[in-house]
C-alpha cells in the first residue's frame, strides 16, 4: 500500500486545486480521478456550456448588425464548428490541469476510487488491477451529478440531461426545459439563439427561484420579449411524456391546463452529490439528503475524513469548490483559517441577459427582521450599456439601514457575471454602500452602475 500525506478523491475543481496547494506547501499528494482532471466544470459544464453561450451571443449580434450601422449577410449557425470550438477550448485547458498537476508533484492515479476506510482507497485501474492508497489525511471531492424525476427518467435521445445536450451532433427543432435554475435558463438562451423553439417550466413561484423577486421578474420579461415560452409555478405530470415523435408535458399553471409537446426534454431539475460506489459505508459519514454532511471547516466527524465542493452541498458553484480546497489543503499544513462565509460566495448565471449576485436578496433580508436600505440604477441611463445595445436591467444593492454594510448586490444586464466581483470584494473588505458610492468607477463603463445603485441608497446618484 502506498503511502501520502494526503490523498484528494476527484480531480474537478474542488479536488484539483486542493491538491496542488497540499503539494505547494510541502504534503505528498495523491491525487485520484475515475474520468478526467479537471471534472464536470470543464468537460461537461461551466466551460463547454459557456462556449456555446459565446457562441450564441456572437451569433445574437451579427443578427442585429443593422442596428450598429454595419451590413451582415449569410449570418447563419455553423453547429458542427461550434462544438469543434467547444471542444478545443476544453482539451487546452485540460491539458493545463494535466501540466499543474505534474509541476507541482502531484502524483495523479486514473482509476475508481472505492474506500477501503477514512484515510484508505482501493483504485480499480484499467489494466494494471487494483492499486491501494493509504494518507495521513483524504479529502473527498467526488462532484455532484444532474437529477432525475421521479417517473421521468433521463434516456439520452428524448429525455435529455445536461450532459446529454452537449453530445448532440445535431439541434433539435423543438425543446421543452423542464427546470428554470441557473442549468435551464442558460440552456434556454443557448437553444433559442440556435433557432430552436424553446419552452421553459419551473414548479416553483419564479424562474430563476434562488434569486430576488425583482431580478426573476425581468429575467421573466426579457424571455417573453426574445420569444422564449415559459410557465413559472406550474404543476407538472410526469406521466406519459415520451411519444413515438418526442414528448408531451401536461401542466397546470393558474388553474389552467396545457399541453406542451416538443421534440426532446432537457431535465435540469438540480444536482446530488456523487455517494455512492465510492466506498463510503465504510467510513461512518453522514449522507444527509444526497450530500456528505460536514461542519463549517469540511469535517465529516470522522478524523481525517473531509468532503468540499458539490459532494458537501450547499452552493453548487465551481468556484467555492475551489476557495473549499485551498482552504482546506492550508488548513491540513496547519494554517489558521476561517470558515468561507456563504454570504460573500458570488454566484452568476449566464443566460441573456446575465444575472449575477452576492449576499441576501431584499425578501431573505426581510425574513431575518433586517431593516433595509435599497438602491437601484438602471443599465437604461449607462452610457456603456448604450454602446454596447444592452440597455435591459439593473443593478440592485440592500444593506442594513443602521450600518450601511452591504448585505446583498443583485445584477441582471450585460457582463453581470464579470461586474459581481467587485461587490464581493466590497463584502469581504466590510465595506459600506457609502465607500462603494464614493470610489471612482471609470467612465464610461458598466462598472458605474453598481457605484451609482451605491450612492441611490442615499439619494445622491447622478444619473439615476
Amino acid at each position: 500500500m502506498e503511502r501520502f500525506d494526503l490523498i484528494v478523491l476527484g480531480g474537478g475543481p474542488g479536488g484539483y486545486p486542493a491538491a496542488i496547494r497540499a503539494a505547494q506547501l510541502g504534503k505528498r499528494v495523491a491525487l485520484v480521478e475515475r474520468d478526467k482532471v479537471g471534472g464536470t466544470c470543464l468537460h461537461r459544464g461551466c466551460i463547454p456550456t459557456k462556449a456555446y453561450l459565446q457562441s450564441a451571443e456572437v451569433l445574437d449580434h451579427l443578427r442585429r448588425a443593422a442596428e450598429f450601422g454595419l451590413r451582415a449577410s449569410d449570418v447563419g449557425l455553423d453547429y458542427p464548428q461550434v462544438r469543434k470550438r467547444k471542444d478545443g477550448i476544453v482539451g487546452r485547458l485540460h491539458k493545463g490541469v494535466e501540466f499543474l498537476l505534474r509541476k507541482n508533484g502531484v502524483t495523479t492515479v486514473q482509476g475508481h476510487g472505492r474506500l477501503l476506510g477514512p484515510t484508505a482507497l482501493a483504485v480499480e485501474t484499467d489494466g494494471r488491477g487494483v492499486q491501494e492508497l493509504e494518507a495521513a489525511d483524504l479529502i473527498l471531492a467526488t462532484g455532484s451529478r444532474a437529477k432525475g424525476l421521479p417517473g421521468l427518467q433521463p434516456d439520452g435521445q428524448r429525455i435529455l440531461t445536461s450532459d446529454d445536450v452537449l453530445d448532440l451532433e445535431e439541434l433539435p427543432r423543438s425543446i421543452i426545459v423542464v427546470g428554470a435554475g441557473a442549468v435551464g435558463v442558460e440552456w434556454a438562451s443557448i437553444f433559442h439563439a440556435f433557432g430552436v423553439e424553446v419552452t421553459l417550466v419551473e414548479a416553483l413561484p419564479t424562474l430563476v427561484p434562488l434569486e430576488d423577486a425583482e431580478i426573476a421578474h425581468e429575467l421573466a420579461k426579457a424571455f417573453t420579449k426574445r420569444g422564449i415560452r415559459a410557465f413559472a409555478d406550474a404543476k407538472i405530470e410526469l406521466d406519459g411524456v415520451r411519444t413515438d415523435g418526442g414528448v408531451r408535458l401536461r401542466l397546470t399553471q393558474g388553474g389552467q391546463a396545457h399541453e406542451l409537446s416538443a421534440e426532446c426534454l432537457l431535465l435540469a431539475v438540480g444536482r446530488e452529490g456523487v455517494v455512492d460506489d465510492i466506498g463510503l459505508e465504510k467510513t461512518g459519514a453522514e449522507v444527509q439528503r444526497g450530500f456528505v454532511r460536514v461542519d463549517e471547516l469540511w469535517e465529516t466527524g470522522i478524523p481525517h475524513l473531509y468532503a468540499i465542493g458539490d459532494v458537501a452541498g450547499g452552493l453548487l458553484l465551481a468556484h467555492k469548490a475551489t476557495a473549499e480546497g485551498t482552504l482546506l489543503a492550508e488548513r491540513l499544513a496547519g494554517q489558521d483559517v476561517d470558515p468561507l462565509d456563504p454570504l460573500r460566495i458570488p454566484r452568476a448565471t449566464y443566460c441573456h441577459p446575465e444575472i449575477a449576485s452576492m449576499g441576501l436578496s431584499e425578501q431573505q433580508a426581510a425574513a431575518q427582521g433586517r431593516t433595509v436600505k435599497v438602491g437601484r440604477f438602471s443599465f437604461r441611463a449607462n452610457g456603456r450599456a448604450l454602446i454596447l445595445g444592452e440597455a435591459d436591467g439593473f443593478v440592485k444593492i440592500i444593506c442594513d439601514e443602521r450600518t450601511n454594510e452591504v448585505l446583498g448586490v443583485h445584477i441582471i444586464g450585460p457582463r453581470a457575471s464579470e461586474l459581481i466581483a467587485e461587490s464581493a470584494l466590497a463584502r469581504f473588505l466590510e465595506a459600506t454602500t457609502w465607500e462603494v458610492g464614493k470610489s471612482i468607477h471609470p467612465h464610461p463603463t458598466l462598472s458605474e452602475a453598481i457605484g451609482e445603485a451605491a450612492l441611490a441608497i442615499e439619494g445622491a446618484a447622478i444619473h439615476g
